[in-house]
């Protein structure tokens, strides 16, 4: 039998327990996308950043799950991290909102649901970091 001064304790515990879960599913699935980016670009070479990219540099986009979105550009990766990486899900669309005919850092990016349509986070974007494949010299 619980004694009454146990009985917040063990409250709190069976409260805590689901934070606790979904804490450690979303640090797993940060791994996962850090190790996921860190393999795309094994063999590639960190450039300056750029704040802004022409629409002929995006036009492949791949988006690592809270983590990075990566646009291609031939032989090029640009890497965003944007301002909040845990709103980034590959399971979503974003929906990118440039103020000119560029996308910029700071230009917004929502993140819409794929099947139900309804709009979901919003961030920012940050610099694009240009990743350029090594050649080998041997």
């Amino acid at each position: 039998m619980i004694r009454n001064f146990a009985k917040p304790v063990v409250l709190a515990v069976a409260l805590a327990l689901p934070f606790s879960i979904t804490a450690q599913a979303k640090e797993k699935k940060v791994d996962q996308g850090e190790q996921e980016l860190a393999e795309l670009l094994e063999g590639y070479e960190a450039g300056e950043p750029v704040n802004c990219l022409n629409s002929s540099q995006r036009d492949r986009l791949r988006i690592i799950d809270r983590t990075a979105l990566v646009f291609r550009d031939g032989k090029t990766l640009y890497v965003n991290r944007t301002a909040s990486p845990r709103y980034i899900d590959d399971f979503d669309v974003p929906v990118f909102k440039p103020f000119g005919s560029r996308l910029c850092r700071s230009d917004q990016v929502e993140w819409v649901q794929r099947l139900s349509g309804i709009g979901g986070p919003v961030t920012l974007l940050k610099e694009f970091v240009p990743y350029t494949k090594v050649e080998n010299e041997s």
